[in-house]
C-alpha cells in the first residue's frame, strides 16, 4: 500500500497556496476565515473546564464509538432534516460512529468493504480525495456521468449490466455519491435518483452476491444557499439496510474541529468501529465536547446561519465577476450550496497542472483546481482536460475579484 499510494494532490494544492502567500488560492477548499466562531468557542471551552466534572472528563480518553450525547444530537438533527419518525431505525443513535472529519470515515469503509481489485462506482468527476483513498487501496473506479440532478441513471443501468457481462459484477462493492453540492459541481443530486440508484442497486445483489451499499457524502448538505433541502437517502432506506450516510461538522461549523460522522448499516458497523478502535481507539474527546455543547446551546444553528448568508454572498461576487472577465466561450455552473463552482473550457484549451493554462495562472498569481483531478483512471473513458474547480470559500471578496480577474486574462489571451 505504502508504494501504491500516492500524494494526495490536496497535499501539494495546500502547499502551494501556503509557501506563497501573495498567491490567490481560489483551489482548496478551506473555509471563511472571518465567520469562524471564536469567541463562541472560546465561551464554550471555558465554561466546560470550570466545570469539576465536565472539564476532566473531556480531557480524558472518550469511547471508539464517540460521545453518546453528541451521537444523539447529531442523529436528531438528521431526523429533523429528512422528517423521519423518532423510532426510525435508519436514524438510530447506535448506529452512528463519530470520526475524525468524515475523511476517517470514508477510508475506514473503503478499508471494511473493499480488497485490491474490487470496484467502487463514482459520480464523473467526483472527489478527488476519495478517488486517491480507493487508488491507495488498490481498488478500480468506474465513473457515471452526470446530469443536472445527479447520475446518469441510464448510464448506471447500463455500466451494471456491462460489469455482469465481463463477470466483475461481484468486485462491485458500492456507489459513492457526494450527494449535497457536490465537489467539484455544486450538483445536488435529486431524491427521485436515490429512489431509482438504491433499486438498480438491489436488483443487482442476487447476480453480485452480496450486499451493494449506497455511500451518501452529505459534507455540504447544511452550506444551502437557495431552495428546500432534499431528504436523503436514508429516507429511501428506512429500514438502514444499503445506505451509508456520512456527514461532518467542519465544513459548516470549523474545520480546525474535525469531528464527523457516520450512520451505518449493521453489518458494516462493527467491523468499521474495530477498525477505528485500531486507528485511534477514539476521537478528540474534547473536540466531541465542545460539538455537543455547540448543538444543544444552539450556538451551532446561529452560527450556520451567518455562514449560509456569507458563502451566499460569496458565490453571488464570483457569479459576477465570472460574467464580467470569462471569455463567453467558457461554460459555468452556478451553484446553489457548497463552496464551489465548476468551468468548462472549450476544446481544445487544456487545464492540467501541466497546461499553459495552468502555469500562466500561477505565474499571474493564480490557483485552481484542474477538472482532471476529479476523475477516476476509468479504462471506458479518457479522462477530460478542460475544466477547473474554484472555490470561493476562504478567499476573501477583495481577492475573489482579483483571482477571477488574473484567471479571465489569461483565459482571455488563450480562448481561440
Amino acid at each position: 500500500m505504502g508504494r501504491r499510494t500516492t500524494e494526495p494532490p490536496i497535499s501539494w494544492l495546500m502547499a502551494t497556496a501556503l509557501a506563497n502567500p501573495r498567491l490567490i488560492s481560489l483551489a482548496a477548499g478551506f473555509t471563511d476565515q472571518a465567520t469562524l466562531p471564536v469567541d463562541e468557542t472560546q465561551t464554550i471551552v471555558q465554561d466546560l473546564l470550570r466545570s469539576s466534572t465536565a472539564g476532566p472528563a473531556a480531557l480524558q480518553y472518550g469511547t471508539t464509538i464517540g460521545d453518546p450525547i453528541l451521537r444523539e444530537l447529531t442523529t436528531l438533527r438528521l431526523k429533523h432534516l429528512d422528517a423521519a419518525p423518532r423510532s426510525s431505525p435508519a436514524l438510530s443513535s447506535e448506529r452512528m460512529v463519530i470520526t475524525n472529519g468524515s475523511q476517517q470515515m470514508l477510508y475506514m469503509l473503503t478499508e471494511a468493504l473493499c480488497d485490491p481489485g474490487d470496484i467502487v462506482l463514482v459520480e464523473d468527476p467526483s472527489y478527488f480525495v476519495y478517488l486517491g483513498i480507493l487508488q491507495s487501496h488498490g481498488v478500480h473506479a468506474r465513473g457515471l456521468r452526470m446530469e443536472h440532478d445527479g447520475i446518469d441513471v441510464a448510464h448506471l443501468e447500463r455500466t451494471l449490466r456491462v460489469l455482469k457481462r465481463e463477470g466483475k459484477l461481484a468486485r462491485v462493492k458500492l456507489l459513492y455519491l457526494v450527494s449535497y453540492y457536490q465537489n467539484p459541481t455544486g450538483i445536488t443530486t435529486s431524491f427521485e435518483k436515490k429512489r431509482l440508484i438504491l433499486e438498480l442497486l438491489r436488483n443487482c445483489e442476487g447476480a453480485a452476491g452480496h450486499p451493494l451499499y449506497l455511500l451518501e457524502d452529505a459534507a455540504y448538505r447544511e452550506l444551502r444557499f437557495h431552495g428546500k433541502d432534499i431528504k436523503s437517502a436514508l429516507a429511501v432506506d428506512p429500514s438502514g439496510e444499503r445506505v451509508i450516510y456520512t456527514g461532518t461538522y467542519s465544513k459548516p461549523f470549523a474545520t480546525g474541529a474535525r469531528v464527523g460522522f457516520g450512520l451505518l448499516p449493521k453489518p458494516v458497523f462493527t467491523p468499521v468501529v474495530r477498525i477505528k478502535g485500531n486507528h485511534d481507539f477514539g476521537s478528540s474527546n474534547l473536540l466531541q465536547q465542545l460539538l455537543a455543547r455547540a448543538l444543544s446551546s444552539g450556538l451551532y444553528e446561529s452560527h450556520l446561519a451567518i455562514l449560509r448568508n456569507r458563502y451566499t454572498q460569496k458565490a453571488k461576487t464570483m457569479r459576477k465577476h465570472l460574467q464580467q472577465n470569462f471569455p463567453t466561450a467558457v461554460a459555468w455552473r452556478e451553484p446553489e450550496g457548497g463552496l464551489y463552482f465548476w468551468a468548462r473550457l472549450p476544446h481544445p484549451l487544456k487545464s492540467g497542472s501541466k497546461s499553459k493554462l495552468f502555469q500562466e495562472a500561477l505565474r499571474k498569481g493564480v490557483l485552481y483546481v484542474p477538472g482532471q483531478l476529479c476523475y477516476a483512471e476509468d479504462p471506458s473513458r479518457p479522462r477530460p482536460n478542460n475544466e477547473m474547480r474554484l472555490s470561493f470559500g476562504a478567499a476573501t471578496e477583495r481577492n475573489i475579484c482579483t483571482g477571477i480577474e488574473r484567471l479571465g486574462k489569461v483565459l482571455h489571451k488563450l480562448v481561440r
